[in-house]
């Protein structure tokens, strides 16, 4: 038919057709990344653990330092031919967790006395003349402090089964009475070579530590002395210890 042109229908128009995007031209590319050995597994823990070891031991440290101080300052920093009554015990004793009892008949654990200074004896409950002179000269020793004795308690941790002599009871209105078993608290309370548990008066620090004993025989010198020392600690912990549990 003439003045009339056909197109073919199935002819391949490239310019009608979508462009392809050019990555699909592209070769497919892989990244393979190399899995870790067990021995440079091993390393990075071991790094790890020994990094957590070193920041524990730093933070122990730091909660140390201030009681550190203290006594080094009590104990060392010093004038020449300043001397102690108190004996230091080292190494030192923490409070045990024993059951005691409180006059009342209750139950609390001698843990429970942490958070303040303490100034122990040890006695029986019937209380001889030795006990109450100790008995005495604790108080007199707390008084004596002013204001600071806030941050020291009286404790009497009675032995036996005897019942407190009516005579004394007035007069403990500030003490800590507690009744333990002897036998119990010798394994943490040790008087010096020869002497008897209940000669000495002991001092434990706010942490729990028993960490010093007066000498034995107690009197007006020797409390006088004792109350420089107390006076002393109690300076020195000054900046981190506080009245009240």
């Amino acid at each position: 038919m003439s003045g009339f042109k056909l197109s073919d229908p199935f002819a391949t128009n490239n310019t009608l057709l979508p462009k392809a995007p050019d990555w699909e031209d592209a070769p497919l590319g892989m990244t393979v990344h190399t899995l870790p050995m067990a021995s440079e597994l091993a390393q990075a823990d071991e790094r790890r653990t020994r990094i957590g070891r070193l920041k524990m031991l730093g933070v122990l440290l730091v909660c140390a330092a201030p009681v550190i101080a203290s006594y080094f300052t009590y104990y060392v920093v010093r004038p020449e031919g300043r001397r102690n009554h108190g004996e230091l015990i080292e190494p030192q004793r923490p409070l045990p967790a024993l059951q005691v009892q409180q006059l009342d008949g209750s139950k609390i654990s001698l843990q429970s006395l942490k958070g303040q200074w303490l100034l122990i004896s040890v006695a029986d409950a019937q209380c001889d003349q030795a006990c109450q002179k100790h008995l005495y000269f604790q108080r007199q020793l707390r008084e004596a402090l002013g204001p600071e004795k806030s941050r020291i308690d009286w404790v009497w941790l009675a032995t036996g089964d005897a019942p407190l002599p009516d005579t004394l009871k007035s007069a403990l209105g500030q003490a800590t009475v507690l009744r333990v078993d002897e036998k119990t608290l010798s394994a943490w309370l040790e008087p010096a070579a020869g002497k008897n548990i209940s000669e000495h008066l002991y001092v434990v620090d706010p942490l729990g530590n028993w960490m010093l004993r007066f000498q034995p025989g107690i009197d007006m010198v020797s409390a006088s002395k004792a109350k420089k020392d107390l006076e002393r600690l109690l300076r020195a912990s000054a900046f981190w210890d506080t009245p009240g549990r």
